[in-house]
């Protein structure tokens, strides 16, 4: 009998694959790739900061870049 695999995120098993392969690949744990992926998302999106979140000390900001520009989203069909 397989023991159930207890996970404290919902995710299918491709994606734990997926995400055991780049944590592999970086010699991170899985929940150091959520966190760097996210960081590096937040500040693609964010360059000046958000909601109160500075840039650090030093980093490197685009002048007059304000707030994102929204990607349209896609309609959904049923």
């Amino acid at each position: 009998m397989a023991r159930a695999k207890v996970r404290t995120f919902s995710a299918v098993d491709r994606d734990v694959e997926m995400l055991e392969a780049i944590a592999a690949y970086h010699g991170f744990s899985k929940s150091a790739t959520i966190t760097s992926l996210i960081r590096r998302e937040f500040w693609r999106i964010f360059p000046a900061g958000a909601a109160g979140i500075e840039p650090d000390e030093g980093a490197a900001i685009t002048p007059g870049i304000t707030r994102p520009v929204k990607a349209a989203r896609k309609e959904r069909t049923r």
